[in-house]
Order: structure tokens, then C-alpha cells, then sequence
């Protein structure tokens, strides 16, 4: 039991970390964490909630549980709600649904995000939250990155703080630095529930296949995920190419 806590304090104190590294609280923040009920979402708020408990800064919580009415993805709203008063975060349950035939530019997997995400903004402005946190971890992140120098030529991902000035809200990351495999272990740890997942439209999907490439670096180095978050932040721009702009 012992070396469970220890486990779990180590996590957390990664979490901290970034918060503090990447500045992601100030006092008086009121946030909105997005639960979907999977083990990343869980864990987002438990920590939070953990952290919250501090004195330094202070800040409140909301919990969104957002049910798509047209994706047979089963949640135990009970449940949810209990855990997010556990973490000492008020509950809100909202539906909504999308329509893949509308875009078929787009996937279902982007439109039912995208849908998912319209709801955390439309409900955090109700709620009066300026901040949203999200639980990507450091596997999302690097996924994500590796998608948008593969498909958009771009470099770029998600970053931990990201001010969406049009929306006039932040996005936070709390999780960026945390791998997959050490929030699995803390789901494990910590008995959460399981949620049915039988999205029709999971495996169309790139990321799936990003996510493979990206266990085979960590079978090359295992300490691959930690150097490419390095990578970001230590850009030698001068062995990179550069247009020659034409008069």
C-alpha cells in the first residue's frame, strides 16, 4: 500500500509541476473540467480536486458531463456526479447530439469533438467559469504532434495554457506532463469505474495509428516521450531550413 501512495504522490507531483512550470492557476479561477467519464478525465479531476485543497491559490470547481445522444458511449451519471462531490466539484449534466451527413469534409470523430467542445464553452460561460481544463496527457500531446507534422505540415500541438481570446477563455492542460501508462496505474489504483465505449467511429480515426507509432519510439528509448516534449522547447532554428523570399 505503501508504494501505491508513493506512486500516486509522484504523479501528482508532476502535475504540480506543470501547473506551477506553465502557470495554469490564479487565484479566484473557476473551472470547468470536462468529464467524460473515461480514466484521463478522472484522474483530471481527482488531482484537482487534490490540489484544490491547498490554500494557495484558491479555486472552485465544475464538473460537465456532456452526453451525445447519437453515440452509444454508456455513462453511470450517479457515479460521476458522486466522484466529482468527492473531489469537491459541482455536477452538470447536459445532452446534445450531432449529425455526421452535415460536414462530410470533416470526420464524425472531428464533428462529434468539435460538438463536445462547443458544449464546454456554451456551459462555462453559464457557469461563469473562465477557465476549461481538459485531460490530455503527455501521449495526446505528442499523438498530436506527430499528426500535424504528418498530415498538416505544421509544428505544432496542445499546448498546457492556450488563451482562446475569441472565446474570451483559457484551455488548460494540467496532465501534459504525464504518460499514458502512469495514469492507467492511477485508474488501477484507484478502482475508477469503467464507462461502455462502442463508438462506431473510433478506428477511422488517425490517432490510433500515431498512437502506435508512438510506442514503438518508446520500444527504441524509452525515455522518447520526455525527450520529444524536450524537443518542443529547444528549437535549433538555425540547422532548419528557411524559404529565400523573392523580391
Amino acid at each position: 500500500m505503501k508504494e501505491n501512495q508513493l506512486f500516486l504522490d509522484k504523479v501528482f507531483r508532476k502535475f504540480r509541476k506543470t501547473i506551477e512550470t506553465y502557470g495554469l492557476l490564479s487565484d479566484g479561477d473557476r473551472i470547468l473540467v470536462g468529464l467524460s467519464g473515461g480514466k484521463d478525465s478522472l484522474a483530471l479531476l481527482e488531482m484537482l480536486g487534490r490540489k484544490k485543497q491547498s490554500p494557495n491559490p484558491p479555486f472552485s470547481l465544475v464538473a460537465l458531463h456532456v452526453s451525445m445522444e447519437n453515440i452509444p458511449y454508456k455513462a453511470d451519471v450517479d457515479y460521476l456526479k458522486q466522484f466529482a462531490e468527492k473531489c469537491g466539484a459541482e455536477f452538470v449534466h447536459v445532452t446534445t447530439s450531432f449529425d455526421p451527413s452535415t460536414d462530410k469534409r470533416k470526420s464524425p470523430c472531428f464533428l462529434c469533438s468539435w460538438n463536445r467542445r462547443k458544449m464546454l464553452f456554451s456551459v462555462a460561460k453559464e457557469m461563469n467559469c473562465n477557465k476549461i481544463a481538459l485531460g490530455h496527457h503527455l501521449d495526446d500531446v505528442l499523438q498530436t504532434l506527430m499528426m500535424n507534422l504528418t498530415f498538416q505540415g505544421s509544428f505544432g500541438t496542445m499546448p498546457p495554457l492556450l488563451k482562446m481570446n475569441k472565446f474570451d477563455m483559457t484551455i488548460i492542460r494540467p496532465m501534459s506532463q504525464i504518460e499514458e501508462k502512469d495514469i492507467q496505474m492511477m485508474a488501477t489504483l484507484q478502482n475508477y469505474q469503467k464507462q461502455e465505449k462502442n463508438c462506431p467511429y473510433e478506428e477511422d480515426s488517425h490517432r490510433s495509428d500515431m498512437k502506435e507509432l508512438l510506442c514503438r519510439m518508446k520500444e527504441m528509448n524509452p525515455n522518447a516521450a520526455n525527450s520529444m516534449w524536450n524537443a518542443m522547447s529547444n528549437i535549433q532554428d538555425e540547422y532548419l531550413p528557411k524559404k529565400i523570399l523573392e523580391e
